[in-house]
C-alpha cells in the first residue's frame, strides 16, 4: 500500500507542475492512440513472457512493465522535450495495459487451454 502511494505523490509531484491544455479532454484521439498501443505491447508482452515461465504472474508482469514502461517514457519524454504530459494519457495508458493482459490470459486459458487441471 506505501509504494502504491508513493507512487501516486511522485506522478503528481511529476506531472502537478506541468502546463494544462486546453485540448486534453477525456475521449480525445489521442486517448485511443494511448489505449491501442499499450493494449498491443501488454498482449504482445504476455505472449512473450509465456517464452520464459509457464507461469501466469511471470506473464503478466512482463507484459504490464512492458506496456506500462512505453506509457510512462513516452509521458517523461513529453515533459522534457517541452510537449504536454498528461495524467490523462497515462490512465488510458493503463486502461489498455489492463484490457490487453485480461485479455491476453483469456487467449491463453481458453483457446490455447492453459492453466486448465
Amino acid at each position: 500500500m506505501s509504494r502504491l502511494i508513493a507512487s501516486l505523490v511522485a506522478g503528481a509531484l511529476l506531472f502537478g507542475a506541468g502546463r494544462a491544455s486546453a485540448r486534453d479532454d477525456w475521449f480525445g484521439r489521442d486517448k485511443a492512440l494511448h489505449f491501442g498501443a499499450t493494449f498491443g505491447l501488454a498482449g504482445a508482452g504476455y505472449a512473450a513472457g509465456a517464452a520464459f515461465s509457464r507461469e501466469p504472474v511471470v506473464r503478466f508482469g512482463v507484459g504490464g512493465t512492458l506496456a506500462m514502461g512505453a506509457g510512462i517514457a513516452k509521458e517523461l519524454y513529453d515533459r522534457s522535450s517541452g510537449g504536454d504530459p498528461s495524467l490523462k494519457d497515462l490512465t488510458w495508458d493503463a486502461l489498455g495495459t489492463a484490457s490487453g493482459l485480461v485479455t491476453a490470459w483469456l487467449f491463453d486459458r481458453y483457446i490455447f487451454n492453459r492453466g486448465r487441471p
